[in-house]
């Protein structure tokens, strides 16, 4: 036993260099986040240059009250669910937010699609391996890549957001309904209905 003490956190020694005003620690914090951030908050805002101001309020906000940050997360989550908050403000702004009732409805609403995924989050049905690296192949991959990237522009803006912390940054879904304030459940869900729009999309594509 180690009598109740906390375990370290890996974020401890980066926390410390930044509440004392280290600028390196912050740079290494900029390099490692910011093209992430701004990748996320696309998903509340359109535009590109109100992205940058919703992150760069986000550095603001983040620098600010690092003093105050308890370790009780991640660096990365503390960093993400301030960049949710200044970007639903900008949203509201722009008025580009849903209500709490849209976002319900959104989770709730029946699916079109065949369902492709379990319980877990799981391929029900894997897409078939791209493992040909012709010309043809490559630029196959290219255009498909192409056809996921417009179709999660088209994602309803909450789905796009999970989908975005989950499948491109890699987050776990505790860290993503901490990050946006909403349930496991609700996550699933929205994860879920993402997913299988862009599944679609790729199937309309292959097919096509």
């Amino acid at each position: 036993m180690t009598g109740g003490r906390q375990p370290i956190s890996p974020d401890s020694d980066l926390v410390r260099r930044l509440v004392a005003k280290d600028e390196g620690a912050f740079l290494e914090l900029v390099d490692r986040y910011h093209a992430g951030l701004l990748r996320f908050v696309t998903s509340f805002v359109r535009s590109p240059a109100a992205a940058e101001e919703v992150v760069q309020d986000t550095w603001k906000a983040f620098i600010e009250g690092i003093e105050h940050f308890e370790q009780r997360a991640s660096l990365k989550t503390f960093l993400y669910r301030i960049a949710a908050n200044r970007a639903r403000t900008r949203a509201v702004r722009d008025h580009r937010t849903p209500t709490l009732s849209d976002l319900e409805h959104e989770g709730d609403e029946a699916s079109p699609l065949i369902d492709r995924f379990g319980t877990a989050g799981n391929w029900l049905a894997p897409p078939t391996p791209w493992v040909a690296e012709t010309a043809d192949a490559i630029l196959e991959r290219k255009q498909a890549m192409e056809v996921l990237a417009r179709a999660i522009e088209q994602l309803p803006e909450q789905q796009r957001a999970v989908v975005q912390l989950r499948d491109v940054e890699g987050l776990a879904s505790d860290e993503v309904c901490e990050m946006l304030g909403i349930s496991e459940v609700h996550q699933r869900v929205l994860l879920h209905r993402a997913r299988t729009r862009l599944r679609a999309a790729l199937e309309g594509h292959f097919s096509g």
